[in-house]
């Protein structure tokens, strides 16, 4: 039960911020599988990009209800770049170790959130 409420609590926080601020997936998810549900970290990252697919289906139809928000053509590039890279980075991360994969990710949110604090 435990398990259950707080894996419905991190989808309302991931979903609720995904939506607002497009930060809910691998920013949210992840630290909160590591640290709240006790999953290693290469899971945590697997499961947060399952997840992912669910949540921005969702977003997406909901605002693809109003006209020109969404650059289609924007999410024809960037998808497109994005599906490839995603394809040879989740076979790099298996082959990382989960230790020194939670040092890169904590160091990546360290650097961005700086530079967000800075220039905010």
């Amino acid at each position: 039960m435990k398990f259950l409420i707080s894996a419905t609590i991190i989808g309302l926080i991931a979903g609720l911020l995904g939506a607002l601020c497009g930060v809910g997936g691998g920013l949210v998810m992840v630290p909160a599988f590591v640290t709240l549900l006790g999953t290693e970290h290469k899971s945590a990252v697997a499961t947060s990009m399952a997840v992912i697919i669910v949540t921005a289906l969702a977003a997406t139809a909901n605002n693809s209800r109003i006209a020109n928000l969404i650059d289609w053509r924007v999410v024809a590039a960037v998808g497109l770049a994005s599906a490839v890279a995603a394809w040879f980075g989740s076979d790099l991360m298996r082959t990382m170790s989960n230790h020194t994969l939670t040092r890169i990710f904590g160091c990546v949110l360290i650097l961005f959130g700086v530079r967000m604090l800075w220039k905010g």
